[in-house]
């Protein structure tokens, strides 16, 4: 179940008090100045999108936040057989139930990359669980993936066809804002976005793989016995968890 949107800017109440309105009457003024619900959480306002440059007037931030990667599997092997209004129907299903379950757990769709999204939780909303909130959110997408995973793979012709969502999930210190000079993109950078990567990568289709930050964050949340992993790009061994 997906909870109605928000009247106001949630980032901007909890961050600037500024109660900045979203839908309805009250926001036709704010959308003359290019004010409006953001692309990548519409809970949140454009305000938020811009908070570095305009309003913390600084371009990146080390903040503590959680990050989630989200992997469509089988994706890259059904593009050899499906035409391509079929692989559309497939990505708008795994975008839209991605998109979902991380707004309804507060959560920043940043990217999408192909078959795979990219979210951020704790910013702009600020959440004192968000390692929580990320791991509900990661349990959302796969509930709703699996609903309709059946029904999905008969409508474009896929039976037959792993279909599954991958997921990785890590938490800690990570730089935030905008980056590059000639593109400017708004993300996060640095080792935890990328051990999330790299527990995505691990995860097979259905599971969500989670590090010990998580999992020390998230306490029975997720299971007891972890297992060592070899990621690209990390000269240590990285425990990782079923959640």
């Amino acid at each position: 179940m997906t909870p109605e949107p928000a009247t106001i800017c949630l980032g901007c109440w909890q961050n600037l008090h500024m109660p900045i309105p979203l839908r309805g009457p009250l926001s036709a003024p704010f959308r003359l100045f290019g004010i409006r619900p953001s692309r990548m959480n519409p809970n949140t306002c454009t305000i938020c999108e811009m908070a570095f440059s305009r309003v913390m007037k600084a371009r990146a931030v080390t903040i503590d936040a959680t990050i989630m990667f989200a992997d469509l599997r089988g994706y890259t092997a059904l593009t050899q057989t499906l035409a391509q209004a079929e692989l559309t129907s497939l990505l708008d299903a795994f975008y839209d139930d991605c998109a979902a379950a991380i707004w309804r757990y507060d959560g920043l769709l940043n990217k999408t990359i192909g078959d795979a999204v990219f979210a951020i939780f704790n910013f702009p909303v600020k959440q004192a669980d968000h390692a929580v909130q990320a791991l509900l959110a990661a349990r959302d997408i796969q509930d709703r993936f699996a609903g309709r995973r059946e029904e999905l793979a008969r409508a474009i012709g896929a039976d037959g066809h792993e279909l599954g969502i991958g997921i990785g999930v890590d938490t800690g210190e990570t730089n935030f804002g905008e980056f590059g000079q000639t593109h400017r993109d708004l993300t996060a950078v640095g080792t935890v976005v990328n051990r999330a990567a790299r527990a995505q990568a691990a995860a097979g289709p259905g599971e969500i793989m989670v590090t010990q930050a998580v999992k020390d964050r998230t306490g029975d949340m997720v299971g007891s016995t972890g297992r060592e992993h070899t990621l690209k790009g990390f000269q240590q061994p990285v425990t990782l968890f079923v959640a």
